[in-house]
């Protein structure tokens, strides 16, 4: 399913995570779209993103999170506070959580998709 609003971008990542459905997560960004990673290390383009989401997926996720939009035109900023539990490869519990920076643009069919994706955005503004 297509984000028909920017919030959606979110919203729909965290559904498709849920459900395990990688491609599904990869096609909520623009072919080139930019992924910063904790390290604050970027990563560029759907395959590298695709990696990243891999590594996510096999903590078994589930999410909460709450998403503000700000939108100028075919732009939006998002600003998310979101938290995630699941469990690593010795199947210990993980918790983290983050306040996220993220720009999505409307695409020519009215969709929307990440153009950049910061998890831990705010965590790094001083």
């Amino acid at each position: 399913m297509p984000a028909r609003k920017p919030e959606d971008c979110d919203l729909l990542l965290i559904e498709a995570l849920h459900a395990g459905d990688l491609e599904a997560a990869v096609a909520l960004y623009e072919a080139n779209a930019i992924f910063v990673l904790q390290s604050g290390e970027v990563v560029t383009g759907r395959q590298a993103i695709q990696e990243v989401m891999k590594e996510l997926l096999a903590l078994k996720p589930k999410f909460s999170v709450e998403v503000n939009a700000v939108q100028s035109g075919d732009l939006a900023l998002l600003r998310s506070q979101w938290s995630l539990n699941g469990v690593d490869s010795d199947g210990k519990p993980v918790s983290v959580y983050g306040k996220s920076i993220e720009v999505v643009r409307r695409q020519a069919d009215g969709t929307w998709v990440f153009v950049i994706d910061d998890p831990n955005g705010v965590s790094r503004v001083s």
